[in-house]
């Protein structure tokens, strides 16, 4: 399968997942807490740090009402334009926030969360890649129009459907885009473990012929590990500087000290999981000559004697003929007295 570049990270199969800090709106639309989660991430472990990217305008309509989510995460209910008009930050401030990043050492990038303008905002900036949430998996005209910059593009399916991820990909592709990544994601902040469906990020994956991704909701990591094991290449998981602050991601969110511990895991769990090849590890080289077995003599062997099950043994250490040998040597007349646990070698015996 295909790899692809992000900054200077390659992601795909046989690389180190790639770990997103998704700070999302956890800034609260202040820059200085916006630089304090690209801190808080890079301390982490964190490949990546990314947020969200938009004019409320440019998102909702007037009339649009708040999820359940946010209304519950919020303690508050209102239109969503309100909300998102106390979480937004200027172009000037992402520019100082990219930069910010690129200093601190980590990579940078947003999700298009308003349309044609966001992209445009985001390509000035010089992002290494366009993420998009489920919200706008159906929004073709949307991903057409970032597609065409041919940087890696990065959809998320929580609401969507495998029809609505097929025309996605499709019309990406249509761009000559290939650098595609789907995230298997599940739409509720925090997600129920028996909604995260991880099985699907594979059937996406076999299906379309991409990258697979996992966007975690869920409170903890062992649904992270276990996209690990499944073949995830990137994972998302949000980040907060205090789950008690106000806001709509706060508490689904990790803290910094959680997520450098979901980081950990996350590298451990791809430790455990090593290589496609089958090896002996270096550590256990040292045990081979003691407790591997050979064939000996169960009990004095005399010249002329037939082997036989009743006189031969398999027993440590090894040094001798291999357990294997001894299908061979069954029925074969001895040509000298063999000691008892003594070494049977290929020579004491006929091979007729």
């Amino acid at each position: 399968m295909q790899t692809l570049q992000i900054g200077k990270r390659t992601v795909g199969p046989g690389w180190p997942v790639f770990v997103i800090a998704e700070a999302g709106v956890n800034h609260n639309g202040k820059l200085s807490l916006a630089k304090k989660l690209a801190d808080a991430a890079k301390m982490a472990g964190a490949d990546a740090v990314k947020f969200q990217t938009f004019r409320a305008e440019d998102v909702v309509t007037q009339k649009g009402k708040m999820a359940a989510y946010q209304k519950r995460n919020t303690g508050v209910s209102g239109s969503q334009i309100a909300m998102l008009r106390r979480l937004t930050l200027s172009d000037a401030e992402f520019a100082s926030l990219a930069a910010y990043a690129k200093k601190r050492g980590i990579i940078f990038f947003s999700t298009a969360a308003g349309g044609f303008r966001s992209v445009d905002v985001l390509e000035h900036i010089g992002v290494p890649a366009f993420k998009f949430g489920s919200s706008d998996l159906d929004n073709l005209p949307l991903l057409d129009y970032a597609a065409r910059l041919r940087k890696p593009m990065l959809i998320s399916t929580g609401m969507g459907t495998m029809q609505e991820t097929k025309e996605a990909v499709a019309i990406i592709r249509k761009r000559g885009n290939k650098k595609i990544v789907v995230f298997q994601s599940t739409t509720d902040y925090p997600a129920k473990l028996s909604e995260t469906n991880l099985r699907a990020m594979n059937t996406m994956q076999k299906a379309f012929g991409v990258l697979p991704g996992f966007s975690d909701h869920t409170v903890g990591s062992q649904a992270s590990m276990l996209a690990v094991a499944l073949g995830a290449v990137m994972l998302e998981k949000h980040l907060t500087l205090d789950n008690d602050m106000p806001g709509p991601d706060h508490k689904a969110s990790l803290n910094p000290k959680g997520f450098a511990e979901y980081v950990r895991d996350i590298r451990e769990a791809e430790l455990i999981l090593g290589s496609s090849v089958k090896t002996i590890a270096q550590s256990a080289k040292q045990y081979i000559p003691l407790v591997l077995k050979s064939i000996v003599a169960a009990r004095p062997i005399r010249k002329g004697d037939r082997l036989s099950r009743e006189n031969l043994a398999i027993k440590r250490p090894a040094g001798g003929l291999p357990p294997k040998a001894y299908f061979s040597m069954v029925g074969k007349r001895v040509r000298r007295d063999i000691a008892q646990d003594e070494f049977i070698r290929s020579s004491d015996y006929e091979k007729k």
